[in-house]
């Protein structure tokens, strides 16, 4: 149902978020809502603050493991804050942070400016793309973005610049505070050949796709690289490629990724990432990151 509130906001009760997710798992939400502009998102934030609850965010989902249990408070989900605007004079494109990265890196190629092609296979959103720093085949949002629009759990806007982002391997200052990307600027290199950038980039998301289960719900690179050493491989050298608990198994194609056959729960994945870091600690002394965000786990 709908619940009433002094902004008319479409605030929603016990909505299933497994359909909400790339892994297609997970519990409801207490309440929720998906706002379709940067001031309904300021005026949810200030509905759930008003009520003492907490607020989580998702966008599209794709590095997200909710927790069978559901969320408490107010789940605000961004993949409808859509926006590109294309600015000529300066070379940056401004996009919302509700954007899919992989549209928007093809219409950057077929605008004919580069630097993003290595963002389209990227399943996530420009909001997430932000605050995870992002990246593949050797670009990441570090390398672009020059400006990011966010709002705080008060309802007030913030532009952030790059020097206070503290950018680095797959995280940025925004994971732990309490600002909300609403969008993004980034610089990029104009004047090319519209064709050669979007042949470039289609080949990129040929190769991306060929090497890892986008056939099967999955959330992404489950564990960071330990640099220098890679989690791919040091899972696949302990011999876990297929290791299943329930539906949740350990892709065949690329050892980094846990697929969904069909049917499973948070748990059984949650239970095999765990299993997965044992292994590995035992075997190797390495303890490797999740770089998929946990919710309602802890």
């Amino acid at each position: 149902m709908s619940l009433d509130s002094p902004e008319q906001l479409q605030i929603r009760d016990r909505v299933s978020l497994a359909p909400l997710t790339s892994m297609k798992v997970g519990g409801a939400a207490e309440y929720f809502i998906s706002p379709r502009s940067a001031s309904e998102l300021a005026a949810s934030l200030t509905w759930a603050s008003d009520r003492h609850l907490p607020t989580t965010i998702i966008g599209a989902g794709s590095n997200l493991l909710i927790s069978d249990e559901g969320l408490e408070g107010l789940v605000i989900c961004t993949r409808h804050l859509r926006g590109i605007d294309f600015n000529e004079q300066t070379g940056q494109v401004k996009a919302a942070a509700g954007e899919p990265v992989a549209r928007l890196a093809m219409q950057i190629a077929t605008h004919g400016w580069s630097g993003f092609e290595w963002a389209v296979g990227i399943p996530g959103t420009v909001g997430g793309l932000v605050v995870m720093n992002a990246g593949a085949q050797g670009g990441c949002a570090a390398d672009c973005v020059v400006e990011v629009q966010t709002v705080n759990f008060m309802g007030q806007t913030q532009l952030i610049y790059p020097q206070d982002l503290n950018f680095s391997y797959r995280t940025s200052a925004l994971q732990n505070s309490q600002l909300l990307v609403t969008g993004a600027t980034l610089n990029l290199q104009t004047g090319g050949n519209p064709e050669a950038i979007a042949t470039d980039t289609e080949a990129k998301l040929k190769a991306r796709h060929s090497t890892q289960p986008y056939h099967l719900p999955n959330c992404g690179s489950v564990f960071r690289n330990p640099l220098p050493q890679f989690a791919a491989k040091l899972i696949q050298d302990a011999g876990l490629k297929g290791y299943q608990i329930g539906k949740a198994q350990v892709s065949e194609l690329h050892a980094n990724f846990i697929v969904n056959l069909g049917n499973a729960k948070a748990k059984d994945i949650f239970s095999l990432i765990e299993h997965i870091k044992t292994v590995i600690s035992d075997r190797y002394g390495v303890l490797l990151e999740t770089e998929v965000k946990l919710i309602g786990y802890f």
